[in-house]
């Protein structure tokens, strides 16, 4: 315990120099702005702004990268209350009774209440995070390639199983992801694998590049439907922006309950801010003495949410420092912009880096306590932000979303690769095909062929190796597990529809 207070104290060393407590703010309210604005998300808002980090020192830019992300949960929020249209997807569940409240001539108390549920929950996740990162990190260096592969694996079958629930789809996009790593010289072999003749591919698809491209101008290509949409925000219907000390009664026990629950399930690859949150709005509504107030307004139903998704933001950086796997797809982002400033995030980050990701940890805590802070006072005028058209917010993306593909590798070509990846994307979309395993292929494709071959030439060949470790047996395990839940989740929902339709 001693030992993690030393490396603690170390990481608010670093995070309170002044450069760093600047970018967290900035961060906060750009993050709050992103998970406001409805369809872009954090993931998205990452994606567009990573060229805002060159040049940065990587700790800075990972700590604006982590401060964007949970400034989203608490903006997402805002526009569920205010117009019913949730930020993101984790925001979804909040409309349920947030809106109901703002109808009733309550959205201050609302706003307040999801300011208030996010600053605890992302509190308490955060002495988890401090408490569970090292030992993580730990078992983690335990690992060889056998089991990294395994973990590996694991975590793209969660992925397309658990996030989306569309086993199909899901494997659709996690196989584009990994056709489109192996593109270039195999660093094993040497050998020139699909760049179709054409030389500016030999060195792969910058998997920045993709990425930008499948959510950024996806994007674009997304809001062009709705490019004259205006929100009518009546500001000063929301009065005060706080609550009644009745009101905190109700809500207090909600949130410790759900923060745990949601922090532990942020951890897992795959489940995501939506799911942890429907979890933790359910579990109260069966708590609940009078769960038909659930959807009509009920204070509870917006400060469970609230504390879950943020709790499981904060929880899903554990996995991304520690192992080196993301958990959702905006961690998979933020673990893409990092290695492309030369870090490799995982177990070794902690005994050769400690700086870094005790820095980011403790910026975890200045960063909950800046939004709680900025939030509460500032809403009703960061809630007029909603009224901005997308007319002029679709030039923005664009520009920043060329300029910081042309700023990684200085090669135009790099724009023909964004725009197909952002045809790509919207295609995507439009099929209802989840993106997020196929970030997570591009992203740890490589890894996943390297552990492989290595796993094999220590067993000269025999698939033997994966039986042999216990830790390896155990992830394919899971990861058979949750594609046969997908499949009995997949036949479950199709006997209901029929059942509907008879």
């Amino acid at each position: 315990m001693e030992a993690v207070f030393s490396n603690l104290m170390l990481g608010f060393a670093n995070a309170l120099t002044l450069t760093n407590l600047v970018w967290v703010v900035i961060g906060s309210f750009l993050g709050t702005l992103v998970g406001m604005l409805p369809g872009v998300g954090p993931a998205t808002g990452i994606a567009i702004l990573i060229p805002v980090s060159y040049g940065m020192d990587p700790t800075t830019a990972l700590i604006t990268m982590c401060a964007i992300y949970y400034g989203a949960m608490f903006g997402g929020s805002i526009a569920s209350i205010m117009i019913n249209t949730p930020g993101d997807a984790s925001s979804i569940v909040t409309c349920f009774d947030g809106f109901r409240m703002a109808q009733q001539g309550r959205a201050g108390a609302a706003l307040a209440t999801s300011a208030i549920a996010s600053f605890i929950g992302g509190m308490i996740a955060c002495v988890m995070v401090v408490i569970l990162a090292g030992p993580a990190a730990s078992l983690a260096l335990k690992f060889g390639p056998a089991e990294m592969f395994a973990l590996i694996l694991f975590a793209m079958t969660a992925a397309i199983t658990l996030a989306e629930g569309k086993l199909l789809r899901g494997c659709v996009s996690l196989f584009i992801g990994l056709l489109v790593a192996s593109i270039g010289i195999d660093g094993q072999s040497g050998v020139i694998r699909y760049t179709m003749g054409i030389a500016a591919m030999q060195d792969g698809i910058d998997f920045l590049v993709a990425i930008i491209g499948a959510y950024a101008i996806s994007e674009v290509f997304n809001s062009f439907a709705e490019k004259d949409v205006v929100y009518n925000i009546d500001t000063k219907a929301i009065g005060k922006v706080m609550i009644t000390m009745e009101d905190w009664r109700k809500i207090r026990l909600p949130i410790v309950r759900s923060t745990p629950i949601a922090f532990f399930l942020g951890c897992l690859p795959g489940i995501g801010g939506s799911m942890t949150s429907l979890i933790a709005y359910t579990t109260e509504r069966q708590l609940s003495k009078n769960p038909e107030n659930f959807g009509k307004g009920d204070i509870v139903g917006v400060a469970a949410p609230e504390a879950a998704n943020n709790a499981s933001a904060t929880a899903s950086i554990i996995p991304m420092l520690a192992i080196g796997i993301p958990s959702s797809g905006t961690t998979a982002v933020m673990l893409g912009a990092l290695m492309m400033l030369g870090v490799q995030p995982g177990p070794m980050l902690f005994e050769m880096r400690p700086e870094i990701a005790w820095g980011v940890i403790a910026s975890m805590f200045i960063g909950n306590i800046v939004l709680v802070f900025m939030n509460m006072p500032m809403v009703p005028y960061i809630a007029k932000l909603l009224a901005l058209p997308q007319k002029l917010l679709i030039p923005i993306i664009i520009c920043l979303a060329f300029m910081g593909t042309y700023m990684m590798n200085y090669s135009a070509f790099d724009f023909f690769f964004l725009i197909m990846f952002g045809l790509l994307g919207y295609s995507m979309q439009k099929l209802d095909i989840p993106i997020p395993p196929l970030v997570l292929a591009l992203i740890l494709g490589d890894t996943l062929e390297k552990t492989f071959r290595q796993a094999m030439v220590a067993k000269s060949g025999s698939l033997t190796v994966f039986l042999d470790k216990p830790i390896a047996l155990g992830f394919i395990g899971l990861a058979a597990v949750s594609i046969l839940y997908s499949l009995y989740q997949s036949r479950k929902a199709s006997a209901k529809a029929q059942e509907t339709e008879a």
